[in-house]
């Protein structure tokens, strides 16, 4: 499962595939599924940091700490903006208004039902959520146009990308949970079924300080749909990133 993309002595840098927690017992049934911590943790051969996650159903880019003696400095780098980019790729029903822009809501976080929500006013709870987009390209996908956006996260929220979007009515495909009715199809990584993934992808990762250092773009999916409809444009970011 392990896909290494870059080590140092203080940090590991792996891909997620889709469909996999980030740590045990975090959205899971706490026994025995694989996650990318004990993943880590037995490839180094010792307890892992964990610095930040994933959802579940979205693939991509993460960094564990290897180095206990500065997990927290890396933890709080992580959150940096000013040092550290994530940048994410997905592809939702619909088309943007604008080719790019911002989105900026205030989020509440129901954690009984397990979902975010859009509020129009504040609330106590509610936080604002703040993520900025491009969109590389816009096909006619099986139930209408399908278009492929960039993501640069201004605020990391609970399924922050995922209810932005669907609140403009623009789900990411395979995104049931948050409306919908696309379907990923194809042969995912690891055997994941595509009902466990959604079409979005921590596709960039850069941190810039002493003891982590790097900038990796990395894409394993265009050959499952609807990925597959952008393959030329994934080419093309991943070449310019890469």
């Amino acid at each position: 499962m392990l896909k290494i993309l870059f080590e140092n002595k203080n940090v590991i840098v792996c891909a997620k595939p889709h469909g996999v927690l980030s740590q045990r017992g975090a959205g899971g049934n706490g026994k025995d599924e694989d996650d990318m911590l004990s993943a880590v943790s037995s490839y180094i051969g010792r307890e892992a940091g964990l610095l930040h996650r994933l959802d579940r159903p979205t693939g991509g880019i993460m960094v564990f700490s290897k180095n206990k003696n500065i997990e927290g400095r890396l933890s709080a780098a992580i959150s940096d903006k000013s040092i550290c980019t994530k940048e994410y790729l997905a592809v939702v029903s619909g088309k943007p208004e604008e080719n790019c822009g911002e989105m900026r809501d205030l989020l509440f976080k129901d954690a009984a039902a397990g979902k975010s929500f859009v509020v129009s006013s504040p609330r106590k709870g509610a936080k604002e959520a703040v993520l900025y987009y491009e969109t590389l390209g816009t096909f006619e996908g099986e139930q209408g146009e399908l278009s492929l956006v960039r993501i640069r996260l201004g605020t990391g929220r609970t399924h922050q990308i995922r209810v932005q979007f669907s609140s403009r009515e623009m789900p990411i495909v395979g995104d049931g949970k948050y409306g919908s009715r696309e379907k990923i199809r194809g042969e995912l990584e690891n055997g994941v079924s595509p009902k466990d993934a959604i079409a979005l992808y921590a596709v960039r990762l850069s941190l810039d300080l002493k003891e982590a250092k790097f900038d990796i773009s990395y894409f394993p999916d265009d050959k499952i749909y609807p990925f597959s409809l952008f393959s030329d444009f994934l080419a093309d970011y991943i070449d310019k990133k890469g």
